[in-house]
């Protein structure tokens, strides 16, 4: 019988010590690839034939847009869209070559600094998100019922406390990313 090593973290368990994924875990899994993968693709293409935006353009707009001022620490904005501090460093350089988010200064912190949503990076978003928001209604959500979406709502949340390590917490609430105020920290956030 072939098993399916794809979800063998690396370090977890010998492979011959293994507990399997059952058929119906193993074709969730993969489908959840394929539906990630080429979801990626379809939003990827759209974004850029409609704005010329990147989904990682529209990823980083998304985030400056959730907070009031438009602006967040680079290490806040690497932590909400879980990438490396490497490429966030690399992509805002691009980002503000092309006159999306600029740096500005933190005053109360000389070594720290701010991403800052540009007026041109606010028209980008405005103009790409009713196209952006059309495609994930038809693509992800078209074919699926109240129930459907309430089931994987809770799915995805199980998984994602799962993923930050406390599987007693509360889902999610769409306000709850934190803001870190100048010179703070996330426990800062957490606090306020």
């Amino acid at each position: 019988m072939h098993h399916d090593t794809s979800s063998i973290p690396g370090g977890y368990a010998d492979v011959t010590d293994a507990t399997w994924l059952d058929a119906r875990q193993q074709r969730t899994w993969r489908s959840f690839l394929q539906v990630h993968g080429r979801l990626a693709g379809h939003l990827a293409r759209q974004l850029h034939a409609d704005s010329g935006l990147s989904l990682a353009d529209y990823e980083v707009l998304v985030a400056l847009t959730d907070t009031p001022d438009g602006r967040l620490r680079p290490f806040v904005l690497s932590q909400q869209l879980q990438w490396e501090q490497s490429r966030l460093s690399h992509h805002l350089r691009r980002m503000q070559g092309r006159g999306l988010v600029t740096r500005q200064e933190c005053p109360s912190d000389g070594r720290g600094a701010f991403v800052v949503l540009t007026d041109e990076g606010r028209s980008a978003i405005e103009a790409a998100a009713p196209g952006h928001v059309a495609a994930v209604r038809d693509l992800f959500f078209a074919d699926l019922d109240d129930a459907q979406v309430a089931a994987l709502d809770e799915a995805m949340g199980a998984v994602l406390r799962r993923l930050d390590g406390d599987v007693t917490a509360q889902p999610c609430r769409e306000d709850a990313s934190p803001v870190v105020p100048c010179g703070g920290t996330p426990a800062d956030a957490a606090q306020a």
